[in-house]
Formats: C-alpha cells, sequence, structure tokens
C-alpha cells in the first residue's frame, strides 16, 4: 500500500492523479486532515484516512498496513520539525518499509532559512534508521506566477532576488517524480535527488517573458530584503510569510535556488514544464 500524506494539498492531489497511471487505486491511500475535502478521492476507490500531523496518538492507527509513504512536507512554518517527527515515529512503529520525504534543493548548504526544518527533518530520519529516499526539491514556478496579476496591475514585479539565477519547474513535475519514485521497483532507500526545472532564469528575465506576452511593459524592481518584506506587509501578507518569501528572495540572489543537474527530466522521463509556456497559461 501506498500512502500520500496532505493528500488534499496542492501536491497532494497532483501526486495522486500521477500515481493512478502507475498503481491501481486499491493500493493507494490519501491521508488528509480533513476528510470532508477528500470526497473525490473516495468516488476514484481511494481509501481515505484522517492523519494529522499533530496528533500523534492518530498517526499510527492511519499508517497501519502502508508499505510506502510519501510524507509530503508541512505547510506550518515554525512547526515542521515536531510535526515531521510526529510522522516518523509512527511509520516506524508500523513498520513503514520506505518513507519518501518532500524536502528542500540542496538542503546541506541552502542559504534559505527554510532549509532549517527540512535539514532537522532528515537528520531524525536519519537517527531512526529508517528506510527513506529524499526528494529535495526547488522552487515551484507557480510561486512567482502568482505575482503576475499584480506586477501588471502595479506596473512593476517586486522581488529583492537581485540577479540570482532560478531554476524552479511546475508543481506536477515534482508530483510526477514522487509518483515515479514511490511506485519504482529499484530499492530507493538511501538515495538523495535534487530537483529542479531544466531552465534557469533571474527574475528580470521572468518580467521580459511577461512583457512579451502581455505587450506591456513590465519592469523588475529589486528591493532590498526588509523593504521587500514590508511591501508585501502593506499588501496583506502576514509578517511571517512575508519575512519567508523575502529570505528565499535573498537565499535566491546567492544561488540557493539554482541547479543545473537536469535529475528531475531524467526522473520522469521528458522535459520539465517550459517558463514561457506556464507564464502563457497563467495569463
Amino acid at each position: 500500500m501506498i500512502a500520500v500524506t496532505g493528500a488534499s494539498g496542492q501536491l497532494g492531489q497532483l501526486v495522486i492523479t500521477h500515481l493512478l497511471k502507475k498503481a491501481e487505486a486499491k493500493n493507494i491511500v490519501a491521508l488528509v486532515r480533513d476528510s470532508d475535502k477528500a470526497k473525490h478521492f473516495e468516488a476514484l476507490n481511494i481509501e481515505v484516512r484522517e492523519a494529522d500531523y499533530n496528533k500523534a496518538d492518530t498517526l499510527i492507527s492511519s499508517l497501519k498496513g502502508i508499505d510506502t509513504l510519501l510524507l509530503i512536507s508541512s505547510s506550518d512554518v515554525g512547526n515542521r520539525t515536531v510535526q515531521h517527527k510526529n510522522v516518523i515515529d509512527a511509520a516506524k512503529q508500523v513498520g513503514v518499509q520506505l518513507l519518501a520525504y518532500t524536502s528542500i534543493l540542496n538542503a546541506d548548504n541552502s542559504p534559505l532559512s527554510l532549509a532549517k526544518e527540512h535539514i532537522d527533518t532528515e537528520r531524525y530520519l536519519k537517527e531512526k534508521n529508517i528506510p527513506h529516499v529524499l526528494l529535495r526539491n526547488g522552487w515551484y514556478t507557480e510561486n512567482y506566477l502568482a505575482g503576475i496579476p499584480a506586477a501588471i496591475a502595479n506596473g512593476g514585479y517586486i522581488g529583492c532576488a537581485k540577479d540570482g539565477r532560478i531554476s524552479s519547474s511546475a508543481r506536477e513535475d515534482y508530483a510526477e517524480a514522487a509518483a515515479v519514485v514511490l511506485t519504482s521497483e529499484t530499492n530507493q532507500a538511501g538515495k538523495v535527488y535534487e530537483l529542479s526545472g531544466d531552465e534557469s532564469y533571474t527574475l528580470e528575465e521572468l518580467c521580459d517573458i511577461i512583457t512579451e506576452e502581455t505587450g506591456k511593459t513590465i519592469p523588475y524592481i529589486d528591493m532590498k530584503e526588509r523593504e521587500f518584506a514590508d511591501t508585501l506587509e502593506k499588501a496583506g501578507f502576514p509578517r511571517p510569510l512575508a519575512e519567508m518569501l523575502a529570505d528565499s528572495d535573498t537565499g535566491a540572489s546567492k544561488g540557493g535556488l539554482l541547479d543545473e543537474s537536469h535529475v528531475l527530466s531524467d526522473l520522469i522521463g521528458h522535459q520539465t514544464k517550459p517558463l514561457r509556456q506556464m507564464v502563457k497559461a497563467s495569463l
């Protein structure tokens, strides 16, 4: 049995979609915090189980009978380490044979503050001696596409990434990679995949594409990290999220989101989604 945590989330749903191309629905389990949001899985004959990262005592029953588990990292930044440990402890207790974890690109030397909780989780997996594979996902292209409407409305795309190059890819590409690993007949325990898009670009180059596709001049406006975070907060972002996004841009300026290994496209067997194509689709 293959189980996916956070199955009702954006990445989780895509992973389930790709798993259905490789495994029978009866062998897939969708682990969700709120089963009311997972009715569509039941319609596909996929078993749904409630699993809350914060409720350690309920996770053991949720994972019983699971052979392969995808632990999608929590979105609760600051509380991830404890939450991930709860899942790992339960997986160890019930005898999960392989745990795949969605970490962060080049976690060992990433300049992004987000890397800390991922490093903590990777370390705990080793300490618990549970067979595991690391899916070190790079940035989702969607993270930057989300800023396009505001950029068009305000006549400029803001950030603090300077001329840092970003090797992002579509969320779906990472989901497909996860499905490939989860269903592989090759032993995946101990493997580390540094996953990123085939293309790399600066935010200025992203703005060039937006300009070409819209016919409106959209310049890239580079700010200092604090200024960028303040601007995001004024636009309605919660302060912690604004600071995280600004820190990530600064990390990108230091090469933290650049990777030209093409491991992702090799794993899924085709080119990752082109940036221009995704910009067009978002417009």
